[in-house]
């Protein structure tokens, strides 16, 4: 499109002579920026890498509008100054969306990176214990158990046993059974008691995994839901201790 003429004059020694050069310019499209971005393997398809020759397309308002040509599809994506995204390759013929992937994507990865910040890095600890355990071992050892079933980590409680002691696996059994007892609020057995060679071990998960494991169904009479006190918390300020990855 001609839209300017230039004039430039040349002096010589017998006069002026001035030629006139045209200036053209050139009107680009407003081309979508997501193409790079869905170039890789595990990104969907986006505008012109969509390769189906008819799409069902999905506006921006979630309204279907049917199947519809790629092109036609391009083409309303573009004067929404969106994008077209293939959410559903495998079906005949394609999903499409048009939608702003660039934040779709941004949203996504957020998304992501806060579940992996709430995810806990959990682990196994040991406890291990004797079947002629004392009182003031038994309780540091059980306090211990609490503080790590409050941190979020799963808990492996051993009896270990020596020679003669193996005849009399239920003292073994007792003590196991009062560790449960007295960690009841904290946490649930995960794995009954049984032996691994000398030991005798149970494994309790925190009382948070187990419920959520369970899935229990919520009450849908509000009166009632609304009359139950909120249950009170265990006190964490045992959590905050480093303990040991093991305690004999």
């Amino acid at each position: 499109m001609l839209s300017g003429q230039l004039s430039s004059c040349c002096y010589n020694g017998l006069g002026a002579s001035c030629r006139v050069q045209p200036i053209f310019y050139i009107r680009v499209k407003n081309i979508r920026r997501c193409n790079a971005i869905a170039n890789k393997d595990d990104e969907p398809r986006v505008n012109s890498d969509i390769k189906a020759a008819e799409v069902l397309l999905i506006d921006e308002q979630n309204v279907k509008r049917g199947v519809v040509s790629t092109k036609e599809a391009l083409a309303l994506a573009e004067a929404a100054e969106l994008d077209l995204v293939e959410v559903a390759p495998q079906a005949t013929p394609p999903v499409c969306r048009i939608m702003d992937y660039g934040k779709y994507r941004f949203q996504q990865q957020k998304r992501d990176k806060d579940a992996r910040k709430k995810q806990k890095n959990q682990a196994i600890k040991e406890i291990k214990m004797r079947p002629k355990i004392d009182q003031h071992d038994y309780d540091f050892k059980v306090r211990a158990i609490k503080a790590f079933l409050l941190a979020g980590h799963r808990v492996k409680v051993s009896i270990f046993f020596r020679g003669r002691e193996m005849a009399f696996l239920d003292r073994g059994r007792e003590v196991l059974g009062k560790v449960v007892a007295a960690v009841s609020d904290y946490g649930k057995v995960e794995m009954e008691p049984r032996m691994e060679g000398s030991y005798m071990r149970i494994m309790i998960v925190p009382a948070a995994q187990s419920e959520s494991a369970r899935k229990p169904v919520k009450q849908q009479d509000d009166s009632v839901s609304a009359a139950k006190a909120k249950p009170a918390k265990p006190a964490a300020g045992a959590a905050q201790g480093h303990a040991p990855e093991s305690i004999d």
